[in-house]
């Protein structure tokens, strides 16, 4: 239960700080600020809940976590319903702040939407720089690894995923994420919620299969 409370709190921390990023600050700090905003999210979380639960705070990672064989399969789908469900509390608190559930940070693509990337790009992005994502949280917890900077790593990884990205999707890598904000707004973003679900979790599945054959081992 401890691992599950700490999954729950930290996707909820994730949406609020990256999603609220996005949506309380984004005119002020851009999306150089909102990349950091999600980064620096992790980078906390990792080193708050790290060490009750991996801080996965993402179906994917739980999905690749599992695929790698460091997970089983029954919690693997434990943690997917903490993830879930604390995004979904975070896109709340957002709403609330914010006064509306019209603009809570959600993914999309296509005419209208940020660079308005077609679907295709949108598909590819998810799925390539999740399983880059999902390559470097599975290499930097490794036993070979450095000991205690694990969390800075996928931080920082996350930060780069979304100067690279934002224009195109606004960055999901995580069904969670995408989840949260889609619900409560509906519409547009509820209708193209499962690229955001399927693609990331098809990207862990690439990243964790390098781990899974031990073709990164160290």
């Amino acid at each position: 239960m401890k691992k599950l409370v700490a999954e729950f709190i930290g996707t909820a921390v994730l949406v609020l700080f990256g999603c609220g990023a996005a949506v309380l600050g984004g005119a002020a700090i851009g999306q150089t600020g909102i990349a950091f905003a999600f980064g620096l999210a992790i980078v906390a979380m990792a080193y708050g809940i790290g060490p009750i639960s991996g801080c996965h705070v993402n179906p994917a990672v739980s999905f690749g976590v599992f695929i790698a064989g460091r997970m089983p399969a029954s919690e693997m789908l434990r943690y997917w319903l903490a993830q879930f469900a604390g995004a979904l509390v975070g896109a709340l608190i957002l709403a609330i702040i914010a006064g509306s559930t019209a603009n809570l940070g959600q993914n999309g693509w296509g005419p209208g939407y940020l660079g308005e990337y077609a679907m295709p790009a949108a598909l590819i992005f998810e799925i390539v720089f999740t399983a880059i994502f999902v390559i470097v949280i599975l290499g930097s917890t490794a036993s070979a690894a450095p000991i205690g900077f694990a969390g800075l790593a996928i931080g920082l990884t996350l930060v780069a995923i979304h100067l690279v990205g934002i224009q195109v999707t606004g960055v999901s890598v995580n069904p969670a994420r995408s989840f949260g904000p889609a619900i409560l707004a509906g519409g547009k973003a509820l209708s193209q919620l499962w690229l955001f679900i399927v693609a990331p979790l098809a990207g862990g599945a690439l990243g964790a299969l390098l781990y899974r054959f031990r073709t990164l081992e160290a």
